[in-house]
């Protein structure tokens, strides 16, 4: 391999660094309409009467648009392939508003100015209804979220809007309740997470306009193209042969933009006027009105004997999907399936759950997608089991942890074909300074540093569904054009793709020109969420480029008048095997294929998987903590990642501190924050605090790397599993430290404070 586990520069680096036009509002066309929303001031309403009268005769304004000029069947924004498991229960804009930020009306003008003060003319008279906003109260409430005949579910997936249920189910293996009672020891915790924002550097944008073939474009920033095609057709009552969507450049996603958030909106107004029309959220509306993570409450009941062996494990989750139910059946999957399977040694587990809507906003897909919650309840339930017992919790994980080899029951009956989970852990406890502060050292003036640790897996692709894509064409001169569905949002997929193909044909990584999303051109491809990129989309890669390999043999060995099995290809020749003068060069070969009958060399490829093979992770955390004042800082993050072959040092070393410092800020920061009446007090990033540099602490990275067979190059995921770690870390931290258990995150200083100060009294 020359290319394959390289550090290469990403292919869009200079023009990023350069400040590149690449981005959607870059190049969406001048003349387009200024697209505003005007949102529902009440968390739960009706509107009555609207009258858009005055507001229209704003000088400026095109198109006023309200839900008496929409398309009433019900449909779902997730990103998500079909059938989709979401349930159907969103219309463009609805009678019904169901939280603080709903969209009323739809204005377009000529300009912002315009669009705002029509929006601010916009008579409407509300019936104003009593908001549920405790998820613990919303299964089976009087108050209902959807009560609409029109809502359906497409999947069996237990949806029941007439119960307020997005989902509900029970998974579970071997004999729970008669194992319990013969374990020595039985604990049951409960742990909260509650929502969190992407906050992505980019917002939600999206321009739309009419082809010249009468089709509407939607140009976005999305995760997910193919899907916003489908959306988009479904949201207009349209066919889908009507819509093309193109993926620029992505400022980050995180999962938010697996959601279709932004791009309904223009493209109703353009599909009413035939102009062009722009959607930019501000950091507002991109904060109150998106897809943050799904809140959880989940419920830990563990079951070990006193020599450390783990049993049983009964997991109860309860999912806030908020006002709609956009990823809400999926993501809960991940909280019990991705963290008690770290554990296969043990004989029964059970998981139930709840997905509930209550008059919040929608939740959606973010970053590790379920599996984050469930495993900071697992690693933080492990941790005090390890106490009780009194056992070294890093001996505990060692004794019970799912190795290589394993059968996981918990992991839908998969086999951990591939997995160094226990050299990730030791190399992590290697690189962390656990011998000199754990459990914990005081440092004097008040300080008390401490240690913490915690294991994490995902999955690579959803298996059996997720579809990846590629075509290869060999061009002029003999270089490649390789076409993806997949997309680049940051993380370098562009690039790691190319670095497999270029091994594979023995070429040149800059002998690979990329292009991006294009529903027009490129190969179906689910989209880029689920971890599936590297090892989906380039388990097609890998088949794309050998068959392309095999077809340029073909042709070269033709042209030569030889048989295919006695003609080799170096990357940039076809030769005879036993007469290596007897050759044609690649580019030779272009102009003869296309000026002869051997037909272009073009093949296209798509994939699926069976099975999802799941990447493992360890980290440590090393914090101090104040113990007058509750401050937490965090001193040093260790983490050491299985992600199965490396295929990109650099990038997957980015991936993970990237993923790192979204865990560190869940962990110990970011906090949203509804009042009474279900308004977010938390809108902007001067309430909503993420960690800066000064906050992170220093962050050390390193691989122990397995190899998976059924992987490109024996590749798995990594962009998920790296955001799964530092929650539970610290906050076992923290417990070692000063005795303060935090189960409901942020672990903010006035909780570990008021923690503190409630030991002090007992």
């Amino acid at each position: 391999m020359k290319f394959v586990n390289t550090s290469i520069r990403k292919k869009d680096a200079v023009q990023l660094v350069t400040g590149k036009p690449v981005y959607t509002e870059d190049i969406a066309p001048s003349n387009c309409l200024v697209v505003k929303l005007m949102k529902s001031p009440y968390a739960n309403a009706i509107i009555e009467d609207i009258n858009t009268a005055i507001a229209e005769k704003v000088p400026g304004v095109e198109k006023i648009i309200t839900y008496k000029d929409v398309n009433q069947k019900r449909f779902t924004l997730a990103g998500q392939s079909y059938p989709e498991a979401s349930p159907c229960d969103r219309l463009v804009l609805d009678k019904h508003l169901r939280y603080v930020g709903d969209p009323v009306a739809i204005v377009a003008a000529e300009n912002e100015k315009a669009a705002i003060k029509a929006i601010k003319l916009i008579k409407v008279k509300y019936n104003v209804l009593e908001p549920l906003l405790d998820p613990r109260k919303a299964k089976d409430n009087e108050i209902l979220v959807h009560p609409e005949d029109s809502w359906y579910a497409q999947c069996p997936v237990g949806a029941d809007n007439k119960r307020n249920l997005v989902a509900t189910g029970c998974d579970e293996d071997g004999n729970v309740d008669e194992t319990f009672k013969e374990c020595d020891v039985v604990i049951e915790r409960t742990y909260k997470v509650k929502p969190v924002q992407q906050t992505m550097m980019e917002p939600f944008k999206t321009y739309t306009e009419m082809d010249n073939y009468g089709r509407i474009k939607v140009v976005s920033s999305t995760q997910i193209p193919f899907h916003v095609r489908r959306i988009v057709a479904n949201a207009l009552g349209i066919e889908k042969s009507k819509v093309r969507v193109i993926k620029p450049r992505i400022g980050g996603g995180f999962g938010a933009k697996q959601t279709a958030v932004s791009e309904i909106y223009p493209a109703i107004v353009t599909y009413l006027t035939g102009k062009p029309a722009m959607i930019v959220y501000t950091r507002e509306e991109t904060q109150t009105i998106s897809s943050p993570r799904h809140g959880m409450e989940v419920t830990v009941k563990l079951g070990v004997m006193k020599d450390g062996t783990m049993r049983c494990c009964d997991m109860y989750v309860l999912s806030n999907s908020g006002a709609y139910g956009e990823h809400g059946p999926t993501t809960v999957g991940l909280a019990g399936h991705k963290s008690m399977a770290l554990y296969s040694k043990m004989e029964a587990f059970r998981f139930k759950y709840d997905v509930v809507y209550t008059n919040i906003m929608s939740s959606g897909a973010y970053r590790g997608y379920g599996a984050t919650q469930g495993i900071y309840a697992l690693e933080s339930c492990v941790d005090e089991m390890a106490k009780i017992i009194n056992i070294d919790p890093i001996e505990f994980r060692f004794k019970n942890m799912t190795r290589e080899g394993m059968f996981m029951p918990a992991y839908y009956g998969e086999t951990a074909n591939a997995c160094t989970l226990d050299k990730c852990l030791e190399k992590a406890i290697e690189m962390s300074n656990w011998d000199k502060y754990y459990p914990a050292k005081d440092m004097g003036n008040g300080k008390i540093r401490a240690m913490g640790a915690a294991l994490s897996m995902q999955s690579s692709s959803i298996s059996n569904l997720d579809i990846g894509g590629m075509t290869l064409k060999l061009g002029d001169g003999g270089f490649y054009n390789m076409i993806v569905g997949c997309t680049d949002m940051g993380t370098g997929c562009d690039t790691i793709l190319a670095q497999m193909v270029a091994d594979v044909l023995d070429t040149d990584v800059d002998n690979i020109a990329t292009f991006g999303v294009d529903t027009d051109v490129s190969p179906y491809d689910s989209g880029s969420y689920a971890s599936s990129t590297t090892y989906l989309t380039g388990r097609a890669a890998v088949k794309c480029a050998t068959q392309m390999r095999d077809k340029i043999i073909e042709v070269g060995s033709k042209i030569l008048d030889l048989e295919k099995s006695k003609c080799e290809f170096d990357g940039k020749f076809v030769y005879e095997d036993e007469n290596p003068d007897n050759k044609i060069s690649l580019a030779d070969i272009v102009t003869k294929a296309q000026s002869a009958p051997y037909g272009a060399l073009v093949v296209t490829v798509s994939e699926q998987s069976t099975v999802s093979p799941p990447p493992f992770m360890a980290g440590v955390a090393e914090i101090e903590v104040d113990k007058e004042t509750g401050v937490v800082e965090l001193i040093n993050f260790s983490a050491c990642v299985d992600c199965g072959t490396v295929i990109n040092p650099n990038l997957a070393r980015v991936q993970t501190e990237g993923g790192l410092v979204q865990g560190i800020g869940m962990a110990m920061y970011e906090d949203i924050i509804y009042g009474e009446n279900g308004r977010d007090f938390t809108n902007s990033l001067m309430q909503y605090k993420i960690p800066t540099r000064l906050d992170m602490g220093n962050i050390d990275v390193a691989f122990e790397s397995s190899y998976e067979p059924t992987g490109p190059f024996g590749a798995k995921s990594i962009g998920e599993i790296v955001i799964n770690t530092p929650a539970p870390a610290i906050c076992n931290a923290i417990s070692n430290a000063v005795g303060v258990r935090i189960r409901e995150l942020p672990a903010t200083p006035v909780k570990v404070l008021k923690g503190i100060m409630e030991n002090s009294n007992n």
